[in-house]
């Protein structure tokens, strides 16, 4: 008996031992990932920007994809793809602390964050010198011989000669990167360091799971390996090639990682490049029951893209506009894990969250099983297998072509731009066809019963109650107006019964230009002049300027530091202005010298200019806005008199350009006023 329990115990430990390791990516996963960048997307990827965003992704979006966030050796304008710091995160897309608070809010709204991990590669100063960074009393370094032998087509190793530096003795053990130095994975030095770099992403900064970029640069049991050290619950390569070589590398990660279904995307590009959408039926990672747990999937990404530089002409393979939604549309409604591209979240946000809802509705998830319902050239559907036996059917193409389908079984509940969906009879439910969320002016919203009881109707409340049978009864196809802010909850109502009630909260909040003041000081730069180079997103922006920008001559005395200060309109929603801060010449035709770019603005702000330098001799901006003690021009008192000045201000004098909306107390004519 005493063996016994302990051959039990035993085999309890070796279960728990094991459940530690990486799972790759979980299986019956329901949930949808956003890339939250695309290429250059220093604007809307600002850790500032994307955290204000948790709200309208919550219950929606359940991973972010983020940029790479560590420092690299160039800070301003880099994508993070030459990574230089592992344990220092203030990047291009803001602060190391901007960042937590990001991860913080978007996890506080059941939201997790992606890390891009970039470890094929790492850059240098010089040609082998790597950063050495201390963390948590540990000193971390890379060495010289912890590069590959081959590098950079031995270019590295004829350097290594010439200064008499050592190099790896183990050749690459995948494609090359140039550039940038291509790590050597076997030897314990590197391990040592990327797995404390994976452990701070994880249990320090609090990432969620890992997109490892260019996987084909290095073996795929280090990846395995990796997830291992740090448990980590997501984990996807890029891995760019066909579904074949694909699967073989998920096996040799031992099942560790999920991978991106690039097949997935080709046979999307291919169905609208030949005019032809059986090819949706081709084969993918998705489509293999076997891998489908593995397949992250996507129709676009920031790789094919066509930059606006044209950089990467070449391999651009984009999705034209036309064709978005649709694609979208098959993404969404089919198992593996869908990965919604930036652009297209930003043009399309109401209509994929339609999309989502009808996802998360029918219990689609990562391993659902589907078939094929008709494939023809003109449009392709196929059946996706929910829980309790929902179906989902997605129709792409020219879906007015195909037999509609019984509406004894099906009924439909989405439609736009070369797409369609229908959800099983048996669901059961009430529905609208416009998702929760925050829309700019009124619309109108059409309700559907969907039931096998073709006598079902519905019943509706705006006040957030739950409809009874005794509320008014309307129709399925009836559409109502919703002119105001409002929690609508649609029911069926079947024999006096009411039941699959779901709830929609709609904010209406129509934009109103506001504007906003640029203030910069230059004490640290002794320039004698400041030009403000100008550009925006904003499409109807007007002070866009050529280089080296606008002279700048209004001053004001803050804080006894002197001013330079600009006045902007924000005209658009998601509106941001981008600067650089210079000395012209006294011709005032080209700068003498000039700061590193300021991107992101959309409130007032205080920056200082220098004293310090990037390695392109461009001085570093800081944001100072919240040691500023006021911008408020009246003294304020709790029983203030009369005032001319009707404009509102936040506690730290940071001037607003209308009534603010969100809670919180502000300072207006005056006084202390709480916004509930």
């Amino acid at each position: 008996m005493i063996i016994m329990k302990k051959i039990y115990l035993t085999l309890i430990a070796l279960l728990a031992s094991i459940n530690m390791f990486a799972q790759g990516w979980p299986a019956n996963y329901s949930g949808v990932m956003l890339q939250g960048f695309s290429w250059n997307s220093y604007d809307y990827s600002q850790w500032t920007v994307l955290e204000k965003q948790a709200d309208d992704m919550k219950g929606f979006i359940d991973l972010v994809w983020v940029p790479q966030s560590g420092k690299c050796a160039e800070t301003v304008q880099v994508m993070g793809y030459k990574p230089y710091y592992y344990f220092d995160h203030n990047s291009s897309f803001g602060t190391e602390n901007e960042l937590r608070s990001m991860i913080k809010t978007f996890k506080d709204n059941g939201i997790g964050t992606i890390a891009d991990v970039v470890i094929n590669h790492r850059n240098t100063e010089g040609w082998f010198t790597f950063p050495a960074e201390t963390y948590n009393g540990v000193t971390y370094q890379m060495r010289s011989t912890d590069i590959c032998k081959n590098d950079d087509g031995n270019k590295t190793l004829t350097q290594a000669q010439k200064e008499g530096v050592s190099l790896s003795n183990n050749y690459d053990e995948g494609d090359d990167f140039g550039d940038c130095r291509d790590l050597d994975h076997k030897s314990a030095n590197v391990q040592k360091v990327v797995k404390a770099y994976l452990n701070f992403l994880k249990n320090d900064l609090g990432y969620e799971g890992f997109r490892y970029d260019m996987v084909k640069g290095f073996a795929a049991s280090h990846v395995g390996d990796y997830n291992d050290a740090t448990g980590i619950k997501f984990s996807v390569g890029e891995y760019w090639d066909g579904v074949g070589k694909i699967k073989n590398w998920i096996n040799n990660t031992g099942k560790k990682s999920g991978a991106f279904d690039f097949q997935f995307h080709y046979n999307m590009t291919n169905a609208i490049k030949y005019n032809d959408w059986s090819k949706l039926n081709d084969a993918s990672l998705m489509s293999d029951p076997s891998y489908r747990q593995y397949a992250v999937t996507f129709v676009e990404n920031h790789d094919i893209q066509v930059r606006e530089d044209k950089s990467n002409e070449s391999s651009k393979d984009p999705i034209p506009a036309t064709y978005i939604p649709a694609a979208n549309a098959f993404l969404i409604a089919m198992p593996g894990t869908p990965c919604i591209f930036q652009p297209h979240w930003r043009a399309y946000e109401h209509e994929l969250k339609s999309m989502i809802e009808a996802r998360k509705l029918v219990g689609i998830t990562n391993t659902s099983s589907y078939r094929n319902y008709d494939s023809k050239a003109q449009y392709f559907a196929n059946t996706v297998n929910g829980t309790n036996g929902r179906k989902l059917l997605v129709v792409v193409g020219t879906p007015s072509m195909m037999t509609t389908p019984s509406k004894t079984e099906y009924t439909r509940i989405l439609s736009g731009t070369k797409y369609m969906y229908y959800l099983s009879n048996n669901s059961e439910t009430a529905w609208a066809d416009k998702a929760s969320g925050t829309y700019e002016e009124g619309f109108k919203v059409t309700l559907t019963a969907v039931s096998q009881n073709s006598n079902a109707k519905l019943v509706y409340t705006t006040n957030g109650s739950d409809p009874t049978a005794s509320s008014k009864p309307v129709t399925s196809g009836t559409s109502i107006n919703i002119s105001s802010s409002c929690t609508l909850k649609v029911g069926l109502l079947i024999n006096g019964t009411v039941s699959g009630i779901r709830t929609y909260n709609y904010s209406i909040k129509s934009f109103e230009p506001y504007n906003i003041t640029v203030y910069v000081n230059t004490d640290n730069t002794n320039w004698q002049k400041v030009n403000f180079h100008i550009w925006s997103s904003m499409t109807d922006f007007t002070e866009a300027t050529e280089w080296p920008g606008v002279n700048i001559t209004q001053t004001k005395t803050i804080d006894n530091k002197n001013w330079y200060y600009k006045e902007f309109t924000i005209t658009q929603k998601d509106g941001l202005i981008n600067f650089v801060f210079c000395e012209p010449n006294t011709a005032g035709t080209a700068a003498k010298t000039q700061s590193v770019d300021f991107t992101g603005v959309n409130s007032t702000i205080f920056v200082k200019v220098g004293p310090n330098k990037n390695s392109k001799g461009q001085y570093v901006v800081t944001n100072v806005t919240k040691d500023i003690n006021t911008g408020i021009d009246l003294p304020i008192t709790e029983n203030a008199g009369s005032y001319t000045d009707h404009a509102w201000y936040t506690l730290s004098g940071m001037k607003l350009g209308k009534k603010p909306a969100e809670s919180g107390v502000y300072i207006h004519q005056g006084k202390k006023v709480i916004i509930r």
